[in-house]
Parts: structure tokens; C-alpha cells; sequence
């Protein structure tokens, strides 16, 4: 059996935006009516991510939690945020030629860091299903990462459950 559903979050401008997609994604397995097989969790958004990863249950200053932050730093320090024109080859002319004609601004096109982080990352999670239960461990949970900062927007989590009931 093969079951599929989409789940809708709502990124935040100027920040890179952490969605805890775990109570959603264990909906849909539920939903699915597959006892054992796999959930995979994927963005088809190149400046996004999904991650498995244990609640920090510690607060950042930024309001993220402790171990989403550690990994926003790491990121800072190996691949800069697009801060000023120049700092990668990506995005050239033909480029931002063409998010004009498709009404993107010149300050969207400049998301380089989103597009090297995410695929450094990844892009989906395969969580294995046992007994109609996520296998995620004792503190396991499903992030989905929008690592584009340059606007606000609407995204899209795709869950597909394959298994037999």
C-alpha cells in the first residue's frame, strides 16, 4: 500500500524557520491505516530540509531551541548567509533574469546559502513504521527546515507512507 498527504507551514522572513512536523507526520500514518513499512518525510523545495533530530527542551535567545541554533552557527560559519552582491557566483544575470519575468525580486534571488545548506542536509527523512508507530527513538522528532531567508512564505511537507496494513 502507498499513501500520501501534504502538510502546509508558514515560514518566516529575514529568519531561517524550524516546523516540528512530528504530531502531523504520526497523523498520517494513523490516517494511512499501514502498520509496518516506511514514512518518508520530503521537501521538493531546494532551499529546504528534513531532519530527525531530539528535542533540545532548552531555549536559544533567538527563541529556537539549543541544538537548532548550534546547527544555524554551524551553517553561518561554513556557509555565510547572502549579505551582500558578490559573495557566490549563484545567482547571475540569466538568473535573476528569469525570477523577474516569474515576479521574484532581485533580494529573493539571492538565497545561495539556503540552496548549499539544504543540500548538504538533505532534503527528506525515512523514518521506518513498526506496529503503526514512527520508529523515531525515545526523543526523536521530524523537523522541516526553510533555510531561505529572504521572504516569508507558504510551504509545502510531503509524507508518503508505504507499507502493509
Amino acid at each position: 500500500m502507498v499513501y500520501r498527504e501534504e502538510i502546509k507551514v508558514m515560514s518566516q522572513d529575514k529568519e531561517i524557520t524550524f516546523h516540528d512536523v512530528t504530531a502531523k507526520t504520526k497523523e498520517i500514518v494513523e490516517r494511512s491505516g499501514i502498520r509496518n513499512g516506511i514514512a518518508v518525510v520530503y521537501s521538493h523545495h531546494t532551499t529546504c530540509c528534513v531532519i530527525t533530530q531530539e528535542c533540545a527542551f532548552d531555549m536559544s535567545m533567538t527563541g529556537l531551541e539549543t541544538l537548532q541554533q548550534d546547527l544555524v552557527d554551524v551553517f553561518e560559519k561554513i556557509i555565510p548567509a547572502y549579505r551582500r552582491d558578490g559573495m557566490y557566483h549563484h545567482p547571475g544575470e540569466k538568473a535573476i533574469a528569469y525570477a523577474a519575468e516569474h515576479g521574484e525580486s532581485r533580494r529573493c534571488c539571492h538565497n545561495t546559502d539556503a540552496h548549499l545548506r539544504s543540500s548538504i542536509v538533505g532534503r527528506s527523512e525515512t523514518v521506518v513504521l513498526i506496529d503503526g508507530e514512527l520508529d523515531l527513538g525515545e526523543f526523536g522528532f521530524i523537523h522541516f527546515i526553510d533555510f531561505d531567508e529572504t521572504r516569508g512564505r507558504e510551504r509545502t511537507v510531503q509524507v508518503q507512507v508505504m507499507g502493509e496494513a
